[in-house]
């Protein structure tokens, strides 16, 4: 397995990421999406086992989606269309490497990487085989439109969890409809979600497990928002299974 660092050129900002790669000559590919304010060694320990095992990983920071990105896209900037555009654009370019099966590519996604995940899978539904969640973030709509019940409550920035965000952010999520995307993406879908999750509720998983027109559901007993070394594990083996089984569809 080599570990190479990436840099992607898109609407005048540029993406940077890891690319971990197995030691065979071509094999499937997993996009793994961070969630808010993270960055493109979260996912370290998970890509180098799928790496490992044989499975191509792109890790990336979204362009605004931290206070460690390297892209110089301020936060105040960044929306969930911007880091859908981010997604497309890794996307895109993995589409071009001879080495990748074009037919097994996976979109992977934790918290909101997992909404923004969802989002890229049903916008490029053709491109994408499956997809995985980890305690998908599809309440960020629903949080903020109750906080701010109309434009004129929007503030013209907010710090949120050490991140400041601008008005756009919060705009942009008026009349955001994640059933649209959910209904699009008629592909299998692995949603991973602890049960003791305080800041996405379980409910909204399950709600989603059941609208997917192909989903399942892992709840992890126990675990929070982030999982445990030990949930991490079985997230892996399960991410491994249900790409195996995909490929093995074919």
């Amino acid at each position: 397995m080599k570990k190479r660092e990436l840099t992607i050129a898109h609407h005048g900002r540029d993406v940077h990421g890891y690319f971990y790669e197995p030691d065979t000559k071509e094999y499937p590919l997993i996009i793994m999406s961070h969630g808010y304010n993270g960055h493109k060694s979260d996912f370290d320990i998970s890509a180098e086992y799928f790496a490992n095992n044989g499975i191509g990983t792109v890790c990336y920071t979204f362009c605004g989606g931290s206070v460690r990105d390297e892209s110089g896209f301020h936060t105040t900037e960044m929306t969930l269309f911007t880091e859908e555009e981010d997604l497309c654009a890794v996307l895109d370019e993995v589409l071009t490497w001879d080495q990748v099966k074009k037919e097994e590519i996976f979109l992977f996604g934790g918290s909101q990487g997992g909404l923004i995940s969802a989002m890229a899978a049903a916008d490029r539904k053709d491109d994408v085989k499956g997809l995985i969640l980890l305690f998908p973030a599809f309440c960020i709509a629903d949080n903020w439109n109750s906080r701010f019940k109309s434009e004129d409550d929007i503030p013209s920035k907010l710090e949120f969890w050490g991140m400041e965000l601008g008005n756009k952010f919060f705009r942009t999520l008026r009349g955001f409809d994640l059933h649209t995307y959910i209904s699009r993406f008629e592909r299998p879908v692995l949603i991973m979600h602890g049960d003791r999750d305080e800041v996405v509720p379980l409910s909204y998983s399950e709600s989603a497990a059941e609208e997917y027109e192909e989903a399942k559901l892992e709840g992890f007993a126990g675990e929070i928002h982030g999982f445990t070394d030990n949930g991490n594990r079985r997230m892996e083996a399960m991410t491994m299974y249900f790409i195996h089984d995909l490929i093995g569809r074919e």
